[in-house]
């Protein structure tokens, strides 16, 4: 046993040595219940004709194991139950995958339990009772040492597959209610109950399609909590909670009662940026600064952010901008800042791109790529950022013909996922969007992403001396000459400058509106003077509709929550991150700024500006491509007539 501090290893070895004991309890045990009362009945066994024989779907390859399908009073076949929810005789991958994961988490459970054995008095008490030789005062002791490894194999066998079913979780879920066969007389009689009530749980929930997942894994929530309570008052459990145990193969670190966690997906592989290293963009910097730390507010028992409640929280954003002003630059600053604060807090982070590469010729296939996409990002047991790179390509425009039906299908999702009658914020993730062409994505898709950040790069001189000396590196000895290098990127002067730049509109035609509105009604002190010059807007554009109204205040409220939560709550996770959502709330609540009237006109005409921007767009390259065609027609025409001539 490799020891790293008090990290020890389960070694492969020792998890794999119990792997025939393993299968065959998902094969098949008696249990006769003595706490819990029975769901449903035993697994069904269908009528056949006389003189024709049966025979089992799935028959062990292990030698000696029973394989008899006959259903007895008290009888636990769970990998019967498992596949008898569809007629197929062949396991479906789903299905497949959740026995994997419960042979494998019982392996492992069976392990721990064997180490905790040895290392404790209980192995050699065991062997004293085995041989009838333990002492009368000893049998009090002895049953505690079965208690707490009882205890200790029922939280890591659910703790194990929780963890193990993590990447094949959706946003479905599923509720088991409370579990009652929680034996902890030994080791073995505590397995067979908590397989008996899954079971039980697996009958009563009947054979929907996508439940099997989310039931069991709801099981082991539950499972994994009433061991974590029993383990509260019970002895003898010290030598598990003083120190932890690695599984390598897995990736699973047990610690104690404490459920361990999984980020779904692959290992993040990405050449990460840190603030520094993105020059110019000073609004979108600032921002996706503040939706890092936003989105690690995220109580995971609550399973909901406090910004998301008291509102503020940036579910879906879109980044827009010239081809080369720093959209993925600005996408592997942010997940790197996700990743550095979820692996200092020990919590889950998934991060996936969803490009043109999966657009696919098959119908349907597209959107189920899309919609698999969202819910890996949706996942409530982890902290998500999802991005939606040159989305202009990947989801179609609706009523264009040169789209695919895969575009039209992606499309339908986002619009739903972002936005629909079932969408749910919880506060665990956000989406964002990125194109250097945002006016031809779908308006009402585009109006889902409920903040712009306008991508534009380095601007100013200072910009520019600052993005080529940070990009030449250090090997020269070229002088700077009259500048303080990255004094113009001070994060917070820079933003201030940047949104007084909204106090007026910076499109022209916007501008127009402005001065008219200004010119008839005064100062946009009031509510009802600001409704005025929204009103304006729309008669100026059909397509600033209420959705506009509701995204500019959803801003306004990110203005309110103008603070950075301190970088000490991200390094010190106990000041803030572990604390109870209430005191969470309750802390970020201490730190708002009241709404003002210039926080207001900012945000309506930052938005309103990326409206306009985007139909002058428009407008202008369609002209350019028509005179760009004039031109060519009229020179072929040219040197066709001089060829002829």
């Amino acid at each position: 046993m490799s020891v790293t501090g008090n990290l020890m290893e389960l070694k492969e070895e020792a998890v794999r040595a119990h792997y025939t004991a393993a299968a065959a309890l998902l094969a098949g045990f008696d249990h006769a219940p003595r706490l819990g009362k029975p769901r449903a009945a035993a697994v069904p066994q269908p009528e056949r004709s006389p003189g024709i024989p049966g025979r089992p779907r799935f028959r062990s390859t292990t030698p000696g194991l029973v394989t008899q399908t006959a259903a007895r009073p008290g009888g636990v076949r769970l990998v019967e139950r498992i596949m008898a929810a569809d007629d197929d005789p062949i396991p479906d991958p789903v299905e497949a995958a959740a026995l994997q994961a419960l042979r494998r988490a019982l392996a492992i459970a069976l392990a721990m339990g064997e180490t905790f054995a040895a290392a404790t008095p209980l192995a050699e008490l065991k062997r004293a009772n085995l041989e009838g030789r333990l002492a009368s005062a000893r049998a009090g002791e002895f049953g505690e040492w079965l208690a707490a490894e009882a205890l200790v194999v029922l939280h890591v066998f659910a703790n194990a597959t929780a963890f193990l079913l993590a990447p094949h979780m959706t946003e479905a879920a599923a509720e088991v209610g409370a579990l009652e066969e929680v034996l902890t007389d030994n080791a073995p009689l505590a397995l067979h109950g908590a397989l008996w009530e899954l079971d039980q749980i697996l009958a009563a929930q009947g054979e929907a399609p996508g439940r099997l997942v989310p039931v069991v894994a709801a099981f082991a929530e539950q499972l994994m909590e009433r061991a974590a309570q029993r383990a509260e008052t019970a002895p003898r459990t010290g030598p598990f909670t003083a120190a932890s145990w690695r599984v390598e193969a897995d990736g699973l670190t047990l610690q104690g009662f404490s459920p361990a966690r999984k980020g779904r997906g692959p290992a993040l592989a990405m050449a990460f940026k840190k603030p520094g290293e993105v020059i110019g963009n000073h609004i979108a910097k600032y921002q996706s600064l503040r939706l890092a730390k936003m989105l690690m507010a995220y109580d995971f028992s609550r399973r909901l952010n406090p910004f998301a409640e008291i509102g503020g929280f940036i579910f879906t954003f879109m980044g827009d901008g010239a081809p080369g002003t720093g959209k993925t630059t600005l996408i592997q600053m942010m997940a790197g800042l996700l990743n550095d604060y979820c692996t200092t807090a020990g919590y889950p982070f998934r991060y996936a791109n969803f490009s043109i590469d999966q657009i696919d010729s098959y119908q349907g296939k597209s959107g189920q790529n899309a919609r698999a996409f969202i819910d890996g990002i949706l996942d409530p047991a982890v902290i998500g950022f999802g991005t939606i790179d040159d989305i202009d390509q990947v989801a179609g425009k609706r009523g264009d013909r040169q789209s695919s039906a895969g575009q039209q299908e992606v499309t339908a999702v986002f619009m739903q996922a972002f936005a629909g009658a079932g969408t749910v914020v919880r506060g665990n993730c956000t989406f964002g969007m990125f194109s250097n062409y945002p006016e031809n994505v779908d308006d009402a898709l585009r109006q889902r992403a409920g903040a712009r950040f306008l991508v534009d790069g380095p601007i100013s001189r200072e910009d520019y001396i600052d993005i080529l000396a940070l990009l030449l590196g250090r090997n020269h000895a070229i002088p700077v000459g009259d500048h303080s290098l990255f004094a113009a990127q001070e994060i917070r002067r820079a933003v201030a400058e940047s949104f007084e730049r909204h106090g007026k509109p910076q499109e022209a035609a916007l501008l127009r509106v402005w001065e008219r509105v200004a010119a008839e009604i005064g100062p946009l002190d009031t509510i009802a003077r600001l409704g005025a010059y929204l009103k304006a807007i729309q008669e100026a554009d059909p397509r600033f509709t209420g959705r506009a109204i509701k995204n500019i205040t959803d801003a306004v409220k990110v203005r309110a929550m103008d603070f950075e939560l301190p970088d000490e709550w991200m390094e010190k996770p106990d000041l803030f991150l572990f604390r109870p959502y209430e005191e969470k709330r309750d802390m970020i609540r201490g730190l708002m700024r009241p709404i003002t009237v210039e926080m207001v006109i900012q945000e309506i005409n930052r938005y309103a500006d990326s409206e306009f921007r985007y139909a002058d767009n428009a407008d202008e390259r369609a002209i350019e491509g028509m005179v760009r065609e004039m031109g060519r027609m009229e020179a072929a025409r040219r040197r066709y007539a001089e060829g002829k001539g």
